[in-house]
């Protein structure tokens, strides 16, 4: 008789993401996973196929607490210039917490491309949804007047995820708020 399964496979990959967020793909063994989750080696390798599969897992965890944290923050917000100033910093206070540990998704892409293609797709996907909000944020703000008419709403929307990419690498570098803050502005500048 087959034994059930013994522990949260979400709360596992939320775990894991953590331990993949601070250490990295390559520098986190199976075994460091298993001893951090509090599981075998067979329960991981039952759960999730293999570490690649516990890593897909954890990018998975990332994109729907994270990543659609910072989309609702977007689309709850007020006018749009306030909105993406809230965004952009509230992922620079994540990059920076914790050590100065970054982004889960640059860092994958920094680490596992161009050799992964799945976590191309995990991470196009995730950067897709965040552009087409932003545009839909921008276009409606440009309707209202909020912003100027001078750029395509979907060319800013582009130019900001590529400006955030950059401050979460540069989160890394620099991992001080008061000094990636202020570069906040100067993006928004592209609005007026």
């Amino acid at each position: 008789m087959a034994r059930t399964r013994e522990f949260d496979t979400d709360a596992a990959a939320s775990r894991a993401m953590d331990l993949f967020w601070s250490r990295g793909y390559e520098a986190t063994s199976v075994r460091d996973l298993t001893r951090y989750l509090g599981i075998g080696q067979g329960s991981l390798y039952a759960a999730f196929g293999d570490k690649d599969g516990l890593y897909r897992a954890a990018l998975e965890h990332y994109r729907t607490t994270f990543a659609a944290a910072a989309l609702r923050s977007l689309e709850n917000g007020g006018d749009a210039r306030s909105a993406i100033r809230a965004m952009l910093v509230e992922r620079i206070q994540i990059a920076v917490g914790h050590g100065g540990r970054g982004c889960l998704m640059i860092n994958a892409v920094c680490e596992r491309l161009p050799e992964d293609p799945a976590t191309r797709r995990t991470v196009r996907d995730v950067q897709d949804a965040s552009r087409d909000a932003l545009a839909d944020v921008l276009r409606v703000a440009a309707e209202r007047g909020e912003i100027s008419t001078g750029h395509d709403p979907g060319t800013l929307a582009a130019f900001f995820i590529t400006f955030l990419n950059g401050l979460l690498v540069s989160s890394k570098i620099t991992p001080d708020v008061r000094a990636l803050e202020p570069l906040v502005e100067v993006a928004l500048a592209a609005l007026d």
